[in-house]
């Protein structure tokens, strides 16, 4: 067989490649902190300073500029590991288990963070800090899986053999994904329909639109960053235990 026969790889496994990882994420870091930084400064100027209060609940309706984001990001992070999860079982992608476990413990912070706004926002709304409605009970539902999918990874010494397992639990955890969205639509809840993205458009005013998407913005950045971050952290502390039990068999063969 002649070298011009053999199968190349790809653009992107080669860009999927631990060490190719390492090389070209680190210019990453420094512009997505500084995206993250502006957008967040952006936002919270218009969250606070340039946006009307609610003519029922006042400025308590800022806490939306908080809530909506990581109640967006508690499901997308979800799918981040969902897609990860088909790499890792699919196509044997070498850096899917790590975003996997990368992800998961930001997706647990979001969703945390969801409910305890949420649940801020609701005291002078509903009158009550919680209520078991669909959405909000979903959406406990999935905190308890980023949490049992943590404690998962911590629970095996290998990580590849953890990865596959894991893998085929977020896959099913993700049928909770669509039950949190479509929540309103089936059953009578004390959240609102989707306001931001429908069919026919946003139904909420410029003035707080404008930092709400902001606000989705900066969020989104954020994870992003710490996203790569914790991938970058995950592959140099793998290779450190590679390291290590090399150097500990070399040590006892002598």
């Amino acid at each position: 067989m002649s070298v011009d026969t053999v199968k190349q790889p790809n653009w992107f496994s080669r860009l999927a490649h631990p060490g190719q990882f390492l090389a070209w994420s680190r210019y990453l870091i420094w512009p997505l902190a500084i995206a993250t930084g502006l957008s967040f400064a952006i936002g919270l100027w218009f969250a606070f300073f340039n946006s009307p209060e609610d003519y029922q609940m006042g400025d308590m309706v800022r806490v939306m500029y908080v809530h909506v984001p990581n109640a967006w990001l508690s499901q997308l992070v979800y799918g981040v590991m969902a897609v990860s999860a088909l790499g890792t079982l699919v196509w044997r992608h070498p850096l899917a288990d790590v975003a996997n476990k990368a992800a998961a413990p930001l997706g647990a912070v979001f969703t945390a963070l969801a409910l305890y706004t949420g649940s801020l926002w609701g005291r002078p709304t509903w009158g009550t800090f919680w209520e078991w409605d669909g959405r909000m009970t979903s959406t406990l539902v999935l905190l308890l899986i980023y949490l049992g999918i943590i404690a998962l990874w911590r629970a095996f010494d290998d990580q590849l053999k953890a990865g596959r397992i894991i893998a085929i639990v977020t896959l099913v955890g993700a049928l909770n994904i669509p039950v949190i969205k479509f929540s309103v639509d089936w059953w009578n809840t004390l959240h609102q329909p989707a306001s931001v993205f429908t069919a026919s458009g946003p139904k909420m005013p410029g003035s707080i639109l404008t930092p709400l998407l902001v606000m989705m913005l900066a969020f989104t950045l954020l994870f992003a960053l710490l996203q790569v971050a914790r991938m970058r952290t995950e592959i140099l502390r793998r290779r450190a235990e590679t390291l290590s039990r090399q150097a500990a068999l070399q040590g006892a063969a002598k």
